[in-house]
């Protein structure tokens, strides 16, 4: 069963002519947003900030049962 299910996406990647430059595209896309955007523009705020992890665990605690 499972090299049934194997040969059938194998088969059907191979005769792909459109998808595979679509799941080029979404590889990309999905490289850029989790590759280098998270890097320049989310920084480890947590390890910048706090030396200890109890002085991290005390601030996220104050940040999630803060009322607002």
């Amino acid at each position: 069963m499972l090299y049934s299910v194997y040969s059938f996406y194998r088969n059907g990647f191979r005769s792909m002519t459109v998808g595979k430059r679509l799941w080029l595209i979404i590889a990309l896309k999905l490289f850029v947003m989790f590759g280098v955007l998270k890097v320049f523009y989310f920084p480890n705020y947590l390890n910048t900030q706090f030396d200890t992890d109890h002085e991290r665990t005390n601030h996220v605690i104050e940040q999630i049962t803060m009322v607002r």
